[in-house]
């Protein structure tokens, strides 16, 4: 029998930003389709928990504690890990506040962790994918990529960028035979938005908003992110799925 196209078996993935919440879930999506995944974060307390907690569910996982917004840092880390096959762009933060009062820390703050990092880990790790012929990149947008709300004008512009970013290195890489695409994941229910969904009026908007009636689940993110990271995905390249429950299909 043939192996399954969606088989990740031999991989080897680094998934940024995956202590908790979306990071933690693709990660343990792409390891349970075979691949070896690699946690990333900050945090070496935060990233070691994270990792037990996929090693009580029998998954094998490895760490690596660095900061992606530091050039230097990613650098030496891309060193040490060896060749990566599938990247996962996750990390990312939000500095709420309008535009005409938002500081401007807050604005290169998430511009550098929701934009730059991409920039520097992908450019850290396509050139092996290059040379080998072979790879994936997944950038985590938003529907922020495309829509934006008030107080989120640093949020939008830097996964706007991101999916621009994700397009960018489509026209440079697929012809080394890497795949670039990204997810844009709709309302997700985390530790991060989990203020958000304990606000009654918000929640109700967003259930009355969507037109699968509630907030999605970080499991709900998973099967697109094996997806894209399969062979299935080979002539796939320089696209934006969007998992929302449908909330960027009406009006």
């Amino acid at each position: 029998m043939p192996a399954s196209p969606f088989a990740l078996t031999g991989r080897r993935a680094l998934v940024t930003g995956s202590s908790q919440g979306i990071g933690l879930a693709l990660a343990r999506a792409l390891a349970q389709a075979g691949a070896t995944v690699v946690l990333n974060g900050r945090d070496p307390a935060r990233l070691a928990a994270a990792a037990e907690s996929l090693r009580a569910e029998s998954i094998e996982v490895h760490t690596h504690a660095f900061d992606v917004t530091d050039e230097a840092a990613v650098v030496a880390a891309s060193a040490s890990l060896g060749a990566i096959d599938i990247l996962v762009n996750n990390t990312g933060i939000h500095r709420r506040g309008p535009l005409e009062t938002m500081p401007l820390a807050d604005w290169e703050a998430v511009l550098k962790t929701n934009l730059t990092s991409a920039f520097l880990v992908a450019r850290a790790v396509a050139p092996g994918m290059i040379t080998r012929r072979t790879g994936k990149i997944i950038n985590v947008c938003s529907l922020m990529s495309d829509l934006a709300r008030p107080t989120t004008g640093n949020y939008a512009a830097a996964k706007g960028g991101l999916k621009m970013l994700t397009r960018a290195m489509c026209a440079e890489w697929a012809q080394h035979n890497v795949q670039v695409n990204a997810l844009a994941p709709g309302y997700i229910l985390t530790e991060l938005t989990q203020p958000l969904a304990a606000d009654a009026k918000f929640d109700a908007w967003i259930k009355a908003r969507t037109p699968a009636g509630r907030w999605g689940s970080v499991a709900d993110l998973a099967g697109a992110a094996v997806f894209l990271a399969s062979p299935a995905a080979d002539f796939i390249n320089g696209q934006i799925l969007t998992v929302d429950g449908g909330l960027s299909a009406v009006i």
